[in-house]
């Protein structure tokens, strides 16, 4: 299903649930040490799926650690990305000579809490989902604005080893097709000394769930 949001040279791997036959490299198993059943189960299977995609890469089984933020701490090489909500697992990886950041996220279509609705979003932002509601009630555009923040910030953070707070961007929501801009309100980071402020990405309402994805593309004549 992710893969209609994703660009040719991203290869991805998902899930409606916890794979019985997912496995964690023994190096992995530290970062579930104590986790309950629900949480080691979606852990494993998110790994598994990362390493299936890898493999579509040509990249041989590794383990893939968490590093700054929890974040996977891909293969040499490599850009990903990793989600995960009630009944569905997703990774998508690419290599680093065709993008330099991805980031998706999946949530359920289901309303966003108000309270957190007014801590993620800007003065802006809250009267475009107003909006959207009122237009596209079968969309829950309050939880969508979430999930696009959470792939921008997958894709921004990796690249800074900084976290920019949910108010660090400004998110462009299209009603008319799948489409989303995020501009930054912080300084950007600068992959291959190319600065840019700007963020595009797409999303997906099906099957009960809000899909977002962002891939970044190396700038050109990067190595």
């Amino acid at each position: 299903m992710i893969e209609v949001l994703l660009p040719p040279g991203v290869e991805h791997a998902e899930a409606f649930g916890d794979l019985a036959d997912a496995w964690l490299h023994p190096a992995e198993e530290s970062a579930v040490d104590g986790a309950g059943p629900e949480r080691r189960a979606e852990f494993t299977t998110a790994r598994h799926l990362a390493r299936r995609a890898l493999s579509r890469l040509g990249v041989a089984p590794a383990p893939l650690l968490p590093g700054p933020r929890r974040a996977p701490d891909w293969p040499a090489g490599v850009v990903g990305s990793i989600t995960h909500c009630a009944g569905y697992r997703a990774a998508v990886v690419a290599r680093r000579t065709g993008f330099v950041a991805l980031g998706v996220d999946a949530e359920p279509n289901e309303p966003l809490p108000a309270s957190v609705l007014r801590r993620i979003a800007t003065a802006p932002e809250l009267a475009r989902v107003a909006e959207l509601l009122a237009l596209r009630p079968e969309v829950r555009w309050d939880r969508l604005l979430f999930s696009v923040k959470e792939s921008v910030y997958k894709a921004w953070c990796p690249l800074t080893q900084q976290w920019p707070g949910f108010q660090g961007t400004d998110i462009s929501l299209d009603d008319d097709g799948p489409s989303f801009t995020a501009r930054l309100r912080v300084p950007g980071p600068r992959p291959g000394h190319h600065s840019f402020r700007s963020l595009h990405g797409r999303w997906l309402a099906r099957h009960g769930l809000l899909l977002t994805a962002v891939a970044r593309p190396a700038p050109p004549g990067r190595d």
